[in-house]
């Protein structure tokens, strides 16, 4: 299991949010290519990074930002996620060195697409499924759908999808533990990888995960609990390797 530092940009600057609230964020740093290397020294094999103003507007707004922190570590995987809405941004970051890209509104809004996606870049294509009670939301989280974040996962099982994130959006930022039930129901509905994210304070959020990792969780992203301290990302990523031995 990957342990993923978070990079959240908006506005150019490495920030975190509460519950998805763009009123409600703590700027971490005004440098993202050196906030990325922090987390290089640290021993990251993946990083996530969420464009925040681009989750609003629909398409990338710090996509500057974005492709400097790939051109600057050629050789480590990266996810991007946030106003990714057409074919021609993916193409755009994955020829700016992105390993990966996440496909949140679109895939709830038109779920065909990302069947779309995966054919044109097989591999490189994550949906993003951000829950609040288990209902999905999209838009920056700003509108939440009737939709089950299972009953989605579901729907995107056969279409190549290379893994989903899946994010408890009550528990954002809000360092009160990852929801560890609600992210293994998607993991068995879809029998697609999940990456967890939102909550996860300290170990022993780290520990919980890496006790079900067998039904198909492949990773967690952290944000704040790093860059606040409560979780030491080298020591977490060491106990997950533990694990795997």
């Amino acid at each position: 299991m990957l342990i993923i530092p978070a990079i959240d940009l908006k506005d150019g600057h490495c920030v975190r949010l509460r519950q998805g609230e763009m009123d409600d964020s703590t700027v971490f740093s005004d440098d993202p290519v050196a906030t990325a290397q922090r987390w290089v020294d640290a021993g990251c094999r993946r990083l996530h990074l969420v464009d925040l103003n681009g989750a609003f507007a629909g398409k990338p707004v710090n996509g500057d930002a974005v492709t400097a922190i790939a051109a600057a570590f050629p050789d480590l995987p990266i996810q991007i996620g946030g106003g990714i809405r057409d074919l021609q941004t993916i193409e755009h970051y994955l020829s700016a060195g992105v390993g990966f890209v996440i496909i949140g509104t679109q895939a709830v809004k038109q779920p065909t697409f990302v069947a779309e996606a995966c054919r044109k870049f097989p591999g490189n294509v994550i949906v993003g499924l951000d829950a609040r009670d288990g209902r999905v939301a999209t838009d920056g989280w700003a509108e939440v759908s009737a939709l089950l974040a299972t009953d989605l996962a579901r729907r995107f099982a056969n279409d190549g999808v290379s893994a989903i994130v899946y994010t408890d959006i009550a528990r954002d930022g809000m360092m009160q533990g990852v929801n560890v039930d609600a992210t293994v129901d998607v993991a068995v509905a879809g029998g697609i990888p999940v990456i967890a994210s939102g909550g996860i304070t300290n170990m022993a959020d780290i520990r919980a995960l890496a006790e079900v990792q067998s039904v198909g969780i492949s990773g967690a992203i952290t944000g704040r609990a790093i860059y606040e301290g409560t979780l030491d990302l080298a020591a977490a990523q060491r106990y997950c390797d533990q694990q795997a031995d």
